[in-house]
């Protein structure tokens, strides 16, 4: 379920694109009061110490890394940048990618996830939303895929979609994250508003891959819900990541509801594993190869309605051994595991919440800041 309120009131933003966050980022819940903590961080007030790659950005989402670079969505910019890691030196690879937030590289092209617009916010719709993008670098993107109209026509997790009215009662689709598939296919895709991880082939065709069950524990057990399953958190999948033996990673959002943010651990052929609980609202994840996972929570500490500050966000680091632990990390949206390093998507909400633009970061985090 998707909704944009702060207990009753509209979230007012610079642009329309700024809106689309995880999965519209709806706030419910979250601003009324402090979220409830899966975690019991130790010093969380101390900020972690890290390492600026990147400034300047507008809306960061989604990192990934390949042949020296990184590449960054920026939401709020409807482009993607790539970072050459050796002199930090920044440029705009892909630009007119509506709600921009999942990019990779395959082969010697970019591809781009195009996020939605929520049905309950007071703007229309852009152009040329939710679409998967292929492009080469410094190209103009083309359409690759269209998943919004396979939601529409196979609707994997039988959710109804409209109302009597004939408006959207959630978001359809909302393509969030994208990654190279391991072994046989061409790449996934986290569907934040579909509640599904899809399948994308070289061609654009797309099939479901994992499609996680409504969450009907805690207070997930009291939310209403558009589809059969009764009471029940949307499971909201945003960020992916492969670990030791090409597990996949999926955290998710989990109808923004605190603690009830799950990341999936999932095979090769799409079949659960095991679920890891208690995050608060999981917009990205991480995993090291020795099995470290790292999770991204963004509004983590958000006390109220806007505006927000870099006392907001976390990550958490859950150990071989299932410890966890803590690092205050400003508004992080997405992790990536690369070279030995944690990267992080930071102050990715500024552009959102407080009608700043230029505030997003992509910084490396000091994995002794953890504690």
């Amino acid at each position: 379920m998707i909704q944009i309120t702060f207990e009753g009131e509209r979230m007012l933003v610079r642009t329309r694109v700024a809106l689309v966050t995880a999965t519209a980022l709806s706030c419910a819940g979250l601003l009324g009061g402090a979220p409830a903590t899966a975690v019991a961080p130790t010093a969380t007030e101390t900020p972690a110490k890290v390492t600026v790659v990147a400034s300047g950005l507008e809306g960061p989402r989604q990192l990934s890394a390949k042949d020296g670079y990184l590449y960054v969505a920026e939401s709020d910019a409807a482009r993607a940048t790539r970072v050459r890691l050796s002199n930090r030196a920044k440029r705009v690879v892909v630009r007119d990618v509506p709600n921009a937030q999942g990019v990779t590289k395959i082969g010697s092209r970019l591809y781009l996830a195009a996020g939605e617009t929520p049905p309950d916010v007071p703007v229309p719709p852009v152009k040329g939303e939710t679409r998967l993008y292929v492009a080469k670098p410094f190209a103009k993107p083309r359409v690759f895929a269209n998943p919004y109209a396979f939601e529409l026509k196979y609707n994997p997790d039988n959710q109804t979609q409209f109302g009597p009215d004939g408006k959207p009662l959630d978001a359809i689709s909302n393509p969030y994250f994208l990654i190279p598939r391991r072994g046989p296919g061409f790449a996934l895709m986290a569907g934040a508003g579909g509640n599904d991880v899809l399948a994308v082939s070289k061609k654009g065709k797309l099939t479901p891959f994992f499609v996680p069950s409504a969450i009907t524990t805690g207070d997930c057990a009291k939310q209403k819900q558009n589809s059969d399953a009764g009471p029940s958190c949307d499971p909201v999948p945003t960020g992916l990541a492969y670990g030791p033996k090409s597990l996949l990673y999926v955290s998710g959002l989990s109808s923004e509801v605190p603690g009830e943010g799950r990341v999936y651990v999932v095979d090769k052929n799409g079949k659960l594993v095991k679920t890891l609980t208690g995050f608060d609202s999981p917009t990205g994840v991480a995993v090291a190869p020795d099995g470290t996972i790292y999770v991204s929570e963004a509004l983590a500490g958000l006390a109220g309605p806007p505006p927000i500050d870099d006392t907001v966000g976390r990550i958490v680091k859950v150990a071989p051994d299932g410890k966890r632990t803590v690092a205050q990390v400003s508004q992080p949206t997405g992790l990536l595991w690369s070279g030995g390093k944690l990267y992080a998507s930071t102050r990715a909400l500024y552009g959102a919440f407080n009608q700043q633009p230029g505030k997003g970061q992509v910084v490396s985090v000091d994995l002794a800041s953890f504690k």
